[in-house]
């Protein structure tokens, strides 16, 4: 297994030696990485018994899925195999994130008989890397806001924090959230829905207006109309009156009722639900008791 007696290898005798191909240990020579010690006078490449651990340690690191450039920088002391390899692991969990979101537009595409048009848009948009979607959740809340300084602080700071992204093992239907929450925020009309509800939270709000007063007002509604349905108490009814007064005491109910109708609407609800299934948890909308509080205004706005 030597070249005339000289202890030397030849590339038949490290394939032999370690069972790679002849082809394979000739490719990473040409490469680089496993440089022969000398050649024969016949001009044939040379190994020594240090080329067969390096071969080994080649080998060990091309099957963990280090390319050739790691290889060489690892066999230089440019880089040690605990820096190269974390380097890896960050390469692959990213790897790893893309197969994911992979098959779940598949598992998404065939679940819904998906077109060649909704496949490449669902694919395009699930692939939005995450500082893509933040822009456009930005662009979305800035849009909102401009120019209202009196709008409900935590309003506001709710909004950016809104979950935009995908979890990194997302589920086909959360690919679907995604994909249709994407569409919403940038949907003209939608975005004129929403900054029109803003405008009202910053006129309803006065300077020096204490954080979080626009969603003391949305609980207490929640409690006193879901106490009334409860009841079975009619929108229409007389009853429902003493409810009316008070959550509202005397406040101008068409103005209400305007602002009710501006900030709940099936579009804005179908919002908040997108964003439970991103977050994976349930969204209670309440939008039945904001929806009996409406009936109850229009029954008296209307007569």
């Amino acid at each position: 297994m030597n070249d005339e007696g000289t202890g030397l290898l030849t590339i038949g005798d490290l394939a032999r030696a370690t069972g790679l191909t002849v082809r394979t240990i000739r490719y990473w020579s040409d490469e680089g990485a496993l440089p022969p010690v000398t050649r024969s006078t016949g001009g044939y490449r040379l190994y020594d018994a240090a080329s067969v651990a390096r071969l080994d340690l080649i080998r060990t690191l091309r099957e963990l899925g280090l390319g050739l450039a790691d290889v060489r920088q690892v066999l230089a002391g440019e880089r040690t195999v605990a820096e190269v390899a974390a380097a890896h692991v960050v390469a692959l969990d990213a790897q790893i994130r893309s197969l994911k979101v992979t098959r779940a537009v598949l598992s998404s595409v065939a679940r819904r008989g998906s077109s060649a048009e909704e496949t490449t848009l669902m694919n395009r948009l699930a692939r939005l890397s995450a500082t893509e979607r933040r822009r456009i959740m930005e662009e979305f809340v800035e849009e909102m806001f401009h120019g209202l300084d009196t709008a409900d602080p935590e309003i506001r700071t709710r909004m950016r924090n809104s979950a935009m992204n995908l979890p990194d093992d997302p589920t086909p239907e959360q690919v679907d959230a995604w994909v249709e929450l994407a569409e919403l925020v940038q949907d003209p009309e939608f975005r004129a829905q929403m900054r029109r509800a803003a405008e009202f939270n910053a006129a309803d709000r006065g300077q020096g207006a204490p954080s979080g007063a626009s969603m003391w007002f949305a609980r207490r509604l929640v409690q006193l109309a879901g106490g009334a349905r409860e009841k079975g108490i009619d929108p229409a009814s007389p009853e429902a009156e003493s409810v009316l007064r008070e959550l509202l005491g005397d406040t101008d109910r068409d103005k209400v009722l305007e602002r009710m109708l501006a900030s709940h609407n099936p579009r804005l609800a179908r919002y908040r639900r997108l964003l439970g299934v991103l977050k994976g948890t349930p969204v209670f909308d309440h939008e039945e008791d904001f929806g009996w509080v409406v009936a109850a205004l229009r029954a008296r706005t209307d007569g």
